[in-house]
């Protein structure tokens, strides 16, 4: 949709909803979400959503968008760049844990979806992760000789959904698991902890096979 709105302070405003929708979203769920929520967290109408967003599913859509193409964005130069694919691989879940600390809305956000989704309805993040999940196995069989290409037992993909899965929850649902207790995610200690086991987990899972080859 056209803006009337000078262009910096349209695009503002657009990013201003964004940045709400992501936490009224990832702390409601979609159904639960009102836009009259975002517009509230903002301080603006409701209209002023719509003027900006057809409606509150291509509001949710673009949430989404962002979030996931920040993340592709970050990793894609590392798992493309120089290095052996497990020092690339390892660099990269170390991305995704940095990108997820910095951004836990985007956990919460994981979680909700899934938890939403079915057979019947598919989540809509699954539209947005097919790129970073093409991505993988693009690396993979771009690198006929590296030893772990050519001679690892792990699928990529599965690798990739255990290590995003387990950082998920780690920031989203742990938490909530252990009510009254002092555990934070954020802890410098706990979040080396859950580093070097995800870090751990790649490695193996890619190493595994190549001594033979």
């Amino acid at each position: 949709m056209a803006s009337a709105q000078p262009g910096g302070r349209a695009e503002r405003t657009r990013a201003s909803i964004l940045e709400a929708a992501e936490t009224c979203f990832a702390e409601g769920g979609f159904a639960a979400t009102r836009l009259e929520d975002v517009a509230a967290r903002v301080g603006i109408r409701r209209a002023s959503i719509v003027y900006h967003f057809r409606d509150k599913a291509e509001l949710y859509d673009a949430v989404l968008a962002d979030v996931i193409g920040d993340l592709l964005e970050r990793v894609t130069p590392v798992l493309t760049g120089p290095g052996s694919l497990v020092d690339r691989s390892t660099a990269a879940v170390s991305t995704w844990i940095d990108y997820v600390a910095a951004r836990p809305t985007a956990a919460r956000l994981m979680l909700r979806e899934v938890a939403d989704g079915s057979r019947e309805r598919l989540p809509a993040l699954v539209r947005h992760t097919r790129p970073f999940y093409e991505l993988i196995e693009r690396v993979q069989r771009d690198e006929p000789d590296d030893p772990v290409a050519r001679g690892s037992g792990a699928d990529p993909v599965q690798l990739a959904t255990t290590v995003a899965g387990s950082t998920v929850f780690f920031f989203a649902a742990m938490p909530t698991l252990l009510p009254g207790t002092p555990y934070d995610p954020h802890d410098p200690d706990r979040l080396e902890a859950h580093r070097a086991e995800m870090i751990a987990i790649t490695r193996r899972a890619l190493l595994d096979g190549t001594e033979t080859c």
